[in-house]
């Protein structure tokens, strides 16, 4: 997927679930989108972090 793509469905899930989100890289111009706590990658491809309880 996207980046763009990702971007907006990560905030819209971590708003949803009420669950930190993360979106990580799986290839060139691919990325993923996945429960922080259920991430078991490389933590150098996480691109971005989704908390919804962030201020």
């Amino acid at each position: 997927m996207t980046l763009s793509l990702a971007q907006s469905f990560g905030w819209n899930l971590a708003r949803t679930m009420m669950s930190c989100i993360v979106i990580f890289k799986t290839g060139d111009q691919k990325f993923g989108v996945a429960e922080a706590r259920e991430y078991d990658g490389d933590p150098a491809q996480i691109v971005r972090e989704y908390d919804p309880f962030a201020r």
